[in-house]
């Protein structure tokens, strides 16, 4: 059995990671390019493109100039820590964007991996997984789960391993 001491420690950990969606979502939404860079770790990996919240920042910011206004609401939430101060896990969200003429609406999984630095926890890496993106005047299926070029690819039922075999036992 663990300690009280870890236990607590784990309690709070999963707290502070369940508010790195919402904080997240909320600086989305009020173009605080700060407090949305300040979800992701200090060194962030941004790949080819380079390390940092401030390399992180002159990704994102042409991106939230594609759309004006938008809401994005945070449905669930599921944790699983790899270590003590490591930590992944998947959210889903209901997203709405106001691309000129069209409201655009989005479901999405997001797929995480958090870190605690110095006491904090943040986004290491978030990737977003979306079923649909779709004007709120369309059905997902009429546009082939995809009429907003910003959205990038729909993700596929076959992609999860669990997928086929369901269909296949009814």
């Amino acid at each position: 059995m663990t300690s009280l001491e870890e236990r607590l420690d784990r309690v709070e950990s999963h707290l502070a990671i369940q508010q790195l969606p919402v904080r997240y979502a909320l600086a989305v939404d009020a173009r605080d390019l700060d407090a949305w860079t300040g979800c992701f770790r200090p060194d962030v990996d941004m790949g080819r493109h380079g390390r940092g919240r401030e390399v992180l920042r002159t990704h994102i910011a042409p991106l939230v100039r594609g759309f004006y206004r938008s809401v994005h609401q945070i449905c669930g939430h599921r944790i699983e820590f790899t270590g003590r101060d490591t930590a992944t896990g998947s959210v889903y969200c209901r997203a709405e964007h106001e691309v000129g003429e069209r409201w655009i609406v989005m479901a999405i999984r997001y797929l995480d991996e958090y870190a605690r630095v110095d006491g904090e926890w943040y986004f290491s890496r978030r990737r977003e997984q979306h079923w649909y993106a779709s004007d709120v005047t369309e059905r997902p299926q009429a546009v082939g789960f995809g009429s907003w070029e910003g959205a990038g690819e729909p993700a596929l039922p076959e992609a999860f391993p669990s997928w086929g075999p369901f269909w296949k036992e009814s």
